[in-house]
């Protein structure tokens, strides 16, 4: 399975351990939790998904790299305490309690009660920890300190092709596991890179280059890779980089991206992508400044241009949509505040009175800025449509500009709160809503009949390839 479809499956499992019965008790009892093995190739984001899990379910995380620790971290330190069998003393060794163990009671001290304990690279310990990570699994303990009750285990790892330290597990250790394959996804792992915002470029490679998002090879030269955790990485330092006006080139890219041919040719194409935004005058088509000349050059343009193209206009709203829902966010939590303030108020407290007094204009006038720059922002989408209807009347660009607006995490949120008659019209033309599925269905029966679907006349090849692959990419993540 994807990604996606593990992080669901943990959910489910997690809701599934944690139901309790009237009389408090777990409907599963906690010897027949077992414990989740994710098993899957490095980079593809097994540790992405447990923080997510435990923000969805409102539970605590604790989270430890295994091949970082020592037997004695894992298990705890040893001591001699005296015991009495019958009329005899002994001295007994007994163990502390472990780091990892004593990490889940400080989440449980927080508030947290119920939790998932994540243990990661689990079959990549040392010889004298393999021992301690079956009876962890096997028994859910670390030495003679057990996981407490609410707390779920589940552990990742690699597959043997991928790691030569890898271990692996008996029979007696897979039958108390539930073991999930998970394998690298491009459609699925974009969803989640919507919600972290990926650069944009990152994005527009990928989507032209979809085979190269996860490689693994070896050649004389050794271990080559591109991992998902590589892409993330280097978009964070990109937009970093791009703050500080620090150049991004191929020698750099490769340090992420280690696989030569792959990060040539995402400098090659980052290039273009930054000349493009220049060429093209991004910014002025955002603003309403039309230039005809650029309806000229997309009419001969390469469809990577064009499609180019169509991301930076994508990326330039969602850097507006995304400051207004990071402006949102802060205004929501300030007006809380105020609110919680007003309360106290009225019940008599002078200090939430002045408070409150002081800060109030202050809000109004943030509140005015926040109206002000959603105004702008629908502007600039209004205006981003204009272009698209002018530039590419064959409509198929306009599939892909919509589908993205219609999947992104910061343009959804923005078009629930500021409903944009246009982006209306062409989703419901395009049906990216309610009948994508059906749609999709029909494509890949070859059964698509423009007139009966309102769609653009469009080519059969195109159809066929590209606007299939979106579709089946809006499914995926819907």
């Amino acid at each position: 399975m994807n990604i996606k479809q593990a992080k669901n499956e943990v959910i489910r499992t997690v809701r599934a351990y944690l139901e309790k019965r009237d009389n408090g008790e777990y409907m599963i009892p906690v010897i027949r939790q077992r414990p989740l093995l994710l098993l899957g190739a490095p980079g593809i984001g097994k540790t992405q998904i447990m923080e997510q899990v435990a923000s969805e379910c409102g539970i605590g995380l604790v989270s430890y790299t295994i091949t970082h620790h020592t037997r004695q971290s894992a298990v705890g330190l040893p001591f001699i305490r005296e015991k009495t069998y019958g009329e005899q003393t002994y001295s007994v060794t007994e163990y502390t309690m472990s780091e990892i163990i004593a990490s889940v009671y400080e989440k449980i001290e927080k508030g947290k009660k119920e939790g998932i304990l994540f243990i990661d690279e689990i079959n990549c310990v040392s010889e004298t920890l393999a021992p301690t990570m079956l009876q962890f699994l096997q028994c859910k303990t670390f030495g003679n300190q057990a996981i407490p009750e609410g707390w779920i285990i589940v552990a990742a790892g690699n597959p043997p092709e991928y790691n030569k330290s890898v271990r692996d597990f008996d029979m007696v250790t897979l039958d108390r596991v539930r073991r999930i394959m998970v394998e690298p996804d491009y459609p699925a792992w974009k969803e989640y890179a919507r919600r972290q915002r990926i650069h944009s470029g990152i994005l527009s490679y990928l989507e032209l280059r979809p085979q190269n998002f996860y490689r693994v090879q070896t050649d004389v030269d050794g271990m080559l890779f591109v991992t998902a955790r590589g892409w993330e990485d280097l978009s964070t330092l990109i937009q970093v980089y791009e703050t500080l006006g620090q150049p991004v080139d191929e020698d750099l890219i490769s340090e992420f991206i280690q696989h030569p041919e792959v990060a040539k040719d995402v400098a090659v194409y980052l290039d273009l992508y930054r000349k493009y935004e220049d060429d093209y005058g991004i910014e002025d088509i955002l603003q309403g400044k039309e230039d005809v000349a650029v309806y000229q050059r997309l009419q001969n343009a390469s469809f990577d241009e064009r499609l180019s193209v169509v991301n930076l206009l994508l990326s330039g709203l969602n850097r507006h949509f995304a400051k207004v829902a990071d402006y949102k966010k802060t205004m929501d939590a300030w007006y809380a505040s105020l609110k919680q303030m007003q309360q106290e108020a009225e019940a008599g407290s002078e200090e939430a009175a002045k408070t409150f007094a002081a800060q109030k204009p202050e809000f109004d006038q943030k509140q005015e800025q926040l109206i002000r720059e959603e105004d702008a922002a629908l502007e600039e989408l209004e205006n981003a449509f204009s272009f698209m209807e002018n530039a590419f009347p064959e409509g198929q660009e306009m599939v892909v500009f919509v589908t993205e607006l219609t999947m992104g995490g910061d343009s959804m949120a923005f078009l629930q709160d500021n409903p944009c008659e246009i982006y209306q019209k062409y989703n419901q033309q395009f049906m990216v809503g309610s009948k994508r599925a059906e749609l999709l269905a029909e494509l890949e029966e070859g059964k698509i009949r423009s007139e009966e679907h309102k769609m653009p006349k469009l080519p059969v090849d195109f159809l066929g390839g590209f606007l299939l692959y979106y579709l089946k990419l809006s499914v995926l993540c819907s």
